[in-house]
């Protein structure tokens, strides 16, 4: 059979799976629950093949091989997924939070990428696996990043206290797309035949990042000049299709980030061109559109996630740094925010779960996943054990524990929030104001 009919099967079963857990259970969100559902499937398959039964394991495998997670949600459904989320995002309260937001994808991504990779060094050495600092890096790059597609399925449904909930939404956003711009870097340095310099580095990173951003600006006027052009309302619709499609594709293949595009892009159609582009029938079906497309997409993207534990080649090494890396993940999440915040709360007064919400609802994702099995396979290898290998177990211990542990407790963290001043979750102090303080220094 062809990908495209695994994939049409893989979909229909997705779509009856979150049909049936929704009749179970209405209390648990629907992408968690097909997670969970699609992992006891895999568990299942493997045992009913170590017993000898149907032997129906090896199939499954070979179906999930011959998709090709990577290619499948980084080269693929990536850029829809980015798009439906940034058209969400409202420019004044994004305003309101912009110090913050930039201050946690730029600053708190990078530092948790090194913190990871020193943990990680460390206890890798404790239990006698040597493996390289640029290796532990990389394993930082692609596990630091929160993944907007896991926060924006789970934490916008549970109705968080609205500043806050742009802090989680936004930086997830735009933290995807610096996360990616640094992983690929140290990708580049870690397999790299030549070695590179600090300068080689610096460009690779400022082309992705950069030109990406401008790229997505380039791609959203366009695409506002386009619409405002048609009263045609199905056209309208039609047109941003060609944004995550042709624009998400071009911007891979100039070498920039077609993740900070498809943010920039979404978000000016979803406040330029949503207002003064689209007709008044094309406002009201907008939405509604793209929270379909971007439902279906996650109910395939996290029956994926789940069923990806066939992929996973368990070794005793490899389950204890399972074990030490959620801890060492949760760590540095919590370092690499508290290091900002405890500059900002001298110009802006937070509820008091901020922090707490921000740590534990930095959910980890299928992009987290994607990104470890990208990496080549039988190239680098600690003590007969594969790099590549020990990566991913980790990333799959990490990302399970995000959507199941962390998606299923940050509700009762949300709710507690909402009893801290509901009329006002956040506000700013009477002496001071983040950016009259800052205009002032100017």
């Amino acid at each position: 059979m062809s990908i495209y009919t695994y994939i049409c099967f893989l979909s229909a079963i997705s779509i009856i799976l979150g049909f049936v857990t929704s009749k179970i259970s209405d209390k648990i969100q629907s992408t968690i629950a097909i997670t969970a559902a699609a992992m006891v499937g895999s568990l299942l398959l493997l045992l009913l093949g170590y017993l000898g039964w149907f032997q129906i394991d090896s199939i499954a495998i070979e179906v999930m091989q011959k998709i090709d997670f990577k290619s499948f949600l980084l080269d693929g459904i990536l850029g829809f997924l980015l798009f439906a989320g940034a058209l969400g995002i409202k420019i004044p309260v994004l305003r309101d939070q912009k110090w913050e937001i930039t201050i946690f994808a730029l600053f708190s991504t990078l530092a948790s990428t090194f913190i990871v990779g020193a943990l990680i060094y460390l206890v890798a050495n404790l239990i006698s696996l040597p493996i390289d600092f640029i290796y532990c890096l990389l394993f930082g790059a692609l596990i630091s990043p929160t993944d907007p597609i896991a926060v924006l399925a789970i934490i916008k449904n549970l109705r968080a206290p609205k500043r806050l909930s742009m802090q989680v939404e936004g930086e997830s956003l735009f933290n995807d797309g610096v996360g990616l711009v640094i992983f690929v870097t140290i990708f580049t340095v870690a397999f790299s035949t030549e070695e590179m310099t600090a300068s080689e580095v610096l460009h690779l990173f400022l082309h992705e990042a950069i030109g990406g951003i401008l790229f997505g600006f380039v791609l959203g006027l366009v695409a506002h000049i386009l619409i405002s052009a048609t009263d045609d309302g199905s056209l309208e619709i039609l047109l941003t299709l060609t944004i995550p499609t042709a624009g998400f594709m071009l911007a891979n293949m100039l070498g920039v980030s077609g993740a900070l595009a498809m943010v920039v892009a979404g978000i000016m159609v979803g406040n330029w061109t949503r207002h003064r582009g689209f007709s008044e029938q094309s406002q009201r079906y907008l939405d509604h559109f793209w929270e379909m497309i971007d439902h279906f997409l996650n109910s395939l993207l996290f029956f994926l996630i789940g069923f990806a534990l066939l992929l996973i080649d368990f070794t005793f090494k490899g389950f204890l740094m399972m074990l030490l890396a959620i801890p060492v993940c949760l760590i540095a999440r919590y370092l690499s925010l508290w290091i900002p915040y405890s500059v900002l709360k001298f110009f802006r007064t937070y509820n008091p779960y901020t922090l707490k919400i921000m740590t534990w609802g930095g959910l980890r994702g299928g992009l987290a996943l994607a990104m470890a099995l990208s990496l080549p396979a039988k190239t680098v290898f600690v003590n007969g054990t594969d790099v590549k290998d020990i990566i991913l177990i980790m990333t799959y211990a990490v990302v399970v524990f995000s959507i199941l542990v962390q998606g299923v407790t940050i509700e009762k963290m949300i709710k507690k929030s909402k009893l801290v001043d509901p009329n006002r979750e956040e506000y700013l102090t009477p002496s001071s104001h983040f950016d009259s303080h800052v205009s002032a220094h100017k």
